[in-house]
C-alpha cells in the first residue's frame, strides 16, 4: 500500500509562556483568550468553538503528547510549524522547542518549519483588530538577519532526528515570497541568499536543502524588491530554485464566501494550474475558514457547510491527484487554526469528525 505524508500546519500560539506574545493577549494565555470571547455575529453563527481537549497550554509536553498520540491514530503524522523572526528573534518558539520537542511520544511524528514571514499586525489583538492593521513588527529581513536565521533553523532544527526531508534533504517552507525579496532587496539579491542557505545546509552535514514555496495563487510579484519589472509565480518558483510548492489556505487563491463543495471544485482546478508550472506540487486542503473569532465587529467571508463529510470529499480528490502525479505529501490547514475555523482538533460541534475522515481515507 501507497504511504502518504499527511502534514497539518500548527500555529504555536496557544501559550502565555513567550513574553511578547503579551502585547497582543495580555490575559497571558496566548489566542486562547480570542478563542474563549469568540461571540456570534448572526444568528446560526457556531461560535465559540470550544476545544474538546481544554484550552491546554500548548508548550508543555504533556499537552503535545496527547496531540500526537490523537493525530498519529488518524494518520495525521507530520506537523508543520508556522516559525516566525521579529525584531532579530525569533517568536513563538516555545510551543515547538518545549512542547512538541520535549514530548516523550515526538518520534511518532515528523515536524519542519514554515518560516511565517509575513507582517505582524494589529489582526492578532482584538482590541484594535478590524481598523487599519498597523505592522508591529516586518517580516522582511536583510542579507544579515537572513544567514542568522539560516544558521538558526539549521543548527537548532535540521539536526533533529524527526525533521522532515524529502530525498534525505531537510525541507524548509518560506511563507512570504514578496516580503522575502522585498527585504533583500530584489530576486538576484534573494536568489543568491537562499544558494548560501543550501550550502550551509550540505557544509551541515545533509545532502540538499528542500525549499518549498507557498503559493497564493498564480500572481504577480516585484522583481526590484521597490518597483518596475514584475514576475509570475511560476517564473518566481523557477528562478529561484524552489524544489516544491504547496498551499496555506483556500482564502489566498478562491473566493471562500461559499459552499465548501462549489469552493473545491474552482480549487481542483487551480490543482493543475499550479501542477503546471514546473516545479513540483503538494495539493493542500482547507478545512474551513470563518476569522470572526479575531474580531469583535462582523468579518464577511465565511466558507460554508464545510462538514467532515465534504471534507473527506476533498481529501479523496486530494490523494487521487497525488496518485496522478506521482506524490506522496498532502498539506491540510490545519492542526489547531482555531481562530480561523479551520482546525483538526475535536470540537463540540463535530468531534473528531475531520480525523476521522483522515483515517478513513488514508488508513
Amino acid at each position: 500500500m501507497k504511504k502518504y505524508d499527511i502534514a497539518a500546519f500548527i500555529w504555536p500560539s496557544y501559550t502565555g509562556r513567550e513574553d511578547r506574545s503579551l502585547i497582543f493577549w495580555p490575559d497571558g494565555e496566548g489566542e486562547w483568550q480570542s478563542v474563549r470571547k469568540a461571540t456570534p455575529k448572526f444568528e446560526g453563527h457556531m461560535l465559540p468553538r470550544i476545544p474538546q481537549l481544554g484550552y491546554k497550554d500548548e508548550a508543555l509536553p504533556e499537552t503535545m503528547e496527547e496531540q500526537i498520540e490523537l493525530a498519529s491514530s488518524h494518520k495525521v503524522n507530520v506537523f508543520i510549524y508556522d516559525w516566525y523572526w521579529y525584531d532579530r528573534r525569533p517568536f513563538l518558539e516555545c510551543c515547538l522547542d518545549d512542547g512538541f520537542l520535549k514530548a516523550k511520544n515526538r518520534d511518532k511524528m515528523k515536524f519542519y518549519l514554515m518560516w511565517a514571514n509575513h507582517d505582524a499586525g494589529y489582526t492578532w489583538d482584538k482590541r484594535l483588530a478590524g481598523g487599519r492593521d498597523v505592522p508591529v513588527w516586518l517580516g522582511s529581513v536583510d542579507r544579515v538577519q537572513f544567514d542568522i536565521v539560516c544558521d538558526r533553523v539549521t543548527e537548532k532544527y535540521f539536526s533533529q532526528p524527526n525533521y522532515y526531508k524529502i530525498d534525505g534533504k531537510p525541507v524548509f517552507a518560506i511563507y512570504d515570497i514578496d516580503n522575502l525579496i522585498n527585504g533583500l532587496g530584489g530576486v538576484e539579491q534573494a536568489k543568491a541568499a537562499l544558494e548560501a542557505f543550501r550550502e550551509k545546509t550540505v557544509k551541515a552535514g545533509h545532502p540538499g536543502l528542500h525549499l518549498q514555496l507557498i503559493l497564493w495563487g498564480e500572481r504577480m510579484h516585484n522583481i526590484t524588491g521597490v518597483d518596475g519589472e514584475h514576475l509570475y509565480s511560476s517564473e518566481i518558483a523557477k528562478i529561484l530554485g524552489f524544489d516544491s510548492t504547496t498551499n496555506y489556505q483556500y482564502v489566498h487563491f478562491v473566493n471562500i464566501d461559499r459552499d465548501y463543495n462549489e469552493v473545491q471544485a474552482d480549487v481542483l482546478g487551480f490543482w493543475d494550474k499550479f501542477a503546471s508550472l514546473g516545479v513540483p506540487y503538494y495539493p493542500h486542503v482547507t478545512i474551513g475558514w470563518d476569522n470572526n473569532p479575531r474580531f469583535n465587529m462582523f468579518r464577511p467571508g465565511i466558507l460554508k457547510n464545510n462538514t467532515p463529510e465534504n471534507f473527506e470529499k476533498a481529501l479523496v480528490q486530494a490523494k487521487d491527484f497525488a496518485d496522478k502525479h506521482g506524490v506522496n505529501l498532502i498539506t491540510i490547514n490545519s492542526w489547531n487554526e482555531w481562530t480561523e475555523m479551520s482546525y483538526l482538533l475535536p470540537d463540540n460541534v463535530y468531534g473528531t469528525g475531520y480525523l476521522d475522515a483522515i483515517k478513513r481515507v488514508f488508513g
